[in-house]
């Protein structure tokens, strides 16, 4: 395995661990040697006057990736893998703990178990990450998808069976330095292990690494314990608030869509009203469902809220207020209607 510069949460030498594992779930057997600070970075540039940037609103608007064919190559690129989960920023204010999800709906209901956890940060602390179950030893998609889509209290049942982990990947606002997404992604690299140093599991940083054999290697390697690709992103680049200009690599030849509501019964729907892309896209529809994957997506619905009808495509359909996403067919929509695979 090549040794690449590499990052993780920091440890005390006498209790290290592999720099792409998780501190209470592995994810790669292999031992690698790692850099816990970014190269570069003091701690004095981590630690520093406030960082003069305003851009941030809540509910956020998170960065969002572009597929591409292929990891991408050459100077800059800093990989991290990318886990099967729910999108989640969470921000520690001065008195409590908000969950939002992709779309900026409060989910901290469903996801108390690291509301709870997410006290144990200084206020003033908002994070980027995904919110994933653990189960047999591998992220499990499903269990997060259902603990999402359920009522609170059924969520509340589920977490005490599987509690949820944290997966951070970025930090929008420091406890010192204020709002950071101006910064380089290196410097708001360590400012977030700095951070999160003595901050305990479920809580804890993804690993990354700038060199692209290593992510190649996790690629590889890491699918069946639940990482579905990798993202890449500038060491030099800001955080692209609501823009898609990070890059990823997914094993599956699809890309993601938003379930924005349904056409024929809540109960059996026959295609879905899908947001694909960049915000202000426009609303497409799906292809005939499959009739048990239409099952499986009318019990995730359950709980979403009914906001009346729209139109597109010359067609009418249930809008509705929903964080459900599903996986549709890479380019199945540019010349008909969108093939949706699975629920996300």
């Amino acid at each position: 395995m090549p040794h690449g510069r590499q990052t993780a949460p920091h440890h005390h030498p006498q209790r290290s661990r592999p720099a792409h594992q998780p501190r209470h779930q592995p994810l790669h057997p292999l031992q690698t040697r790692h850099r816990t600070r970014t190269p570069g970075v003091t701690r004095r540039a981590a630690h520093g006057t406030p960082a003069q940037d305003h851009g941030v609103e809540y509910p956020v608007k998170p960065a969002l990736a572009q597929a591409v064919p292929v990891i991408p190559d050459g100077p800059g690129w800093w990989y991290e893998p990318k886990a099967d989960g729910h999108r989640t920023i969470l921000r520690r204010t001065e008195d409590t703990v908000i969950l939002y999800a992709r779309s900026g709906r409060v989910v901290t209901a469903h996801w108390m178990d690291l509301a709870v956890a997410g006290m144990g940060l200084p206020p003033g602390t908002t994070l980027d990450g995904e919110a994933v179950i653990w189960k047999d030893g591998r992220i499990d998609f499903g269990a997060a998808q259902s603990r999402a889509a359920s009522s609170i209290t059924r969520a509340r049942a589920l977490a005490a069976q599987h509690p949820a982990s944290y997966l951070v990947w970025d930090i929008l606002e420091h406890p010192v330095r204020g709002q950071v997404p101006s910064l380089p992604y290196t410097q708001r690299r360590q400012l977030l292990l700095d951070l999160l140093h003595d901050i305990p599991p479920p809580i804890q940083a993804v690993p990354a690494t700038d060199d692209r054999a290593v992510a190649v290697a996790w690629y590889e390697g890491l699918q069946q314990q639940g990482i579905e690709g990798i993202v890449a992103k500038k060491g030099t680049a800001p955080y692209p608030l609501g823009r898609r200009a990070w890059l990823k690599v997914r094993h599956a030849d699809t890309e993601d869509a938003l379930v924005v509501g349904y056409l024929g019964p809540r109960r059996r729907p026959q295609r879905l009203a899908l947001a694909v892309g960049d915000e202000g896209a426009p609303i497409r529809l799906s292809a005939r469902l499959d009739p048990v994957l239409a099952g499986r997506i009318a019990e995730a619905l359950t709980a979403a809220e009914v906001l009346g009808e729209r139109r597109a495509e010359g067609e009418t359909y249930t809008r509705v207020e929903s964080d459900l996403t599903v996986e549709v067919l890479a380019g199945s929509g540019r010349h008909g209607t969108l093939s949706v695979t699975r629920m996300r």
